[in-house]
């Protein structure tokens, strides 16, 4: 049934092909984060493919000002909904990175972080043992301890970042429904750091009549992987994820910034991967459903992954309007990036809190009662912010929301 994976795009001549794509019209440019906040050519896309091309075809050196503009990039991909010549640009950085990884060596405290990074979140045991940690630090009150250490590692901005870990994921499979049977795709963090979301979206697929089979051999998407230029790693995890879901149709992803590797791995062996928003949606079972109703202002935020890779942000306002009662309007600036990309505001700090700047500032400005956003990644960055700032707005994930009222409790 599986198929050999395809192979990864790191190849010069393929990197080059693409790049040649560009025709250097700067409509790119408005449109990107990074060029927003330095107006520097050189952190825009028409200025990163002019170099990568340059590079690649040996007119200029390798140099670290060079990888220091690729590494900056948050690969957001907006720059694709506007590109008239349609060049792929997220392939295009993907592969780029890629390639310097194996052209540069890397600071080595950088190296050991970005390796401790992507090693967590490819195994599910040192995932629930750091779960597991976590939670028993929280409960003893050992928050400073943790932070000190994280502190020491670079990771300071994580331990502000995690909610409260309540517990992480057991394995389940509930009975088949009498409208079959789904998959639930559990992600690497998410198992301790977002468990409410996961067990809400089982909650809500449950009551609408859905089986939900949890495989216990599934792991990271590889997403991570892939932005950080490892193409072998991620094909690894695609792999052992075939293996894990083999035998469903369907596999339903919470987080919008897995959803779209996920479906490239699943693909190939006839498995559909459908964002939890977009399902909900349209699923059927909603006569039946009840809702209390809800009195106060959600705010959306549109996660990059969603609008620009997934290209649906209208999935998210159409089961939120399923609640009685509540004003459902956009956050402002939902075509910006908040910066938290992955892992981006961890190693890249800077500019992810400046792009952050401007969604606490819209949150002020129209003071919601929650901000609902599908992307793990996004919440955790914005909630450091909301929390810095003493906001009392709550971010949580709109398939949560819909879900507490229903009846769900965590």
């Amino acid at each position: 049934m599986d198929k050999p994976d395809a192979p990864f795009l790191n190849e010069p001549p393929e990197l080059v092909r693409i790049a040649n794509q560009c025709v250097a019209c700067g409509l790119c440019l408005p449109h990107c984060p990074t060029y927003r906040k330095t107006l520097s050519e050189a952190d825009s896309p028409r200025g990163r493919i002019f170099m990568m091309r340059s590079v690649l075809e040996g007119q200029v050196p390798l140099s670290d000002t060079f990888a220091g503009h690729i590494d900056l990039c948050l690969s957001c991909r907006r720059c694709e909904l506007v590109c008239p010549s349609r060049v792929e640009y997220g392939k295009l950085v993907e592969g780029m990175r890629a390639y310097l990884n194996t052209h540069r060596s890397l600071p080595a405290g950088r190296r050991w972080l970005r390796d401790r990074l992507l090693a967590l979140a490819a195994s599910p045991r040192q995932l629930k043992l750091a779960g597991a940690l976590l939670r028993l630090g929280q409960r003893l009150g050992l928050s400073a301890l943790a932070g000190g250490l994280l502190q020491r590692l670079g990771l300071k901005r994580l331990e502000a970042a995690l909610p409260e870990v309540k517990d992480d994921w057991q394995v389940v499979r509930s009975a088949p429904g009498k409208r079959g049977e789904v998959g639930l795709f559990l992600g690497c963090v998410a198992r301790f750091a977002d468990s409410e979301t996961l067990q809400a979206t089982a909650f809500v697929l449950e009551q609408l009549g859905y089986g939900v089979r949890v495989p216990e051999a599934q792991t990271c998407c590889g997403a991570l992987h892939r932005h950080a230029g490892e193409p072998n790693q991620a094909a690894d995890l695609d792999r052992r994820n075939r293996e894990a879901f083999a035998g469903l149709n369907t596999v339903i992803v919470a987080a919008t910034g897995c959803a779209p590797a996920l479906k490239e791995a699943l693909a190939p062996v006839g498995i559909a991967v459908r964002e939890a928003t977009e399902f909900l949606a349209q699923a059927q079972g909603w006569d039946n459903a009840k809702l209390a109703p809800l009195n106060g202002k959600i705010a959306v935020h549109e996660p990059c992954s969603q609008a620009n890779v997934l290209k649906d942000t209208a999935s998210p306002y159409a089961l939120l309007k399923r609640i009685p009662g509540a004003e459902i309007v956009p956050l402002p600036g939902n075509d910006q990036c908040c910066g938290g990309a992955g892992a981006y505001f961890l190693l890249q700090p800077r500019m992810a809190n400046a792009l952050l700047d401007d969604k606490i500032q819209a949150i002020k400005d129209i003071a919601p009662r929650y901000v609902a956003t599908a992307n793990l990644g996004c919440a955790l960055h914005m909630g450091c912010g909301v929390k810095d700032s003493g906001l009392e707005t709550e971010l949580l994930h709109p398939v949560t929301l819909v879900a507490k009222q229903m009846g769900f409790k965590h």
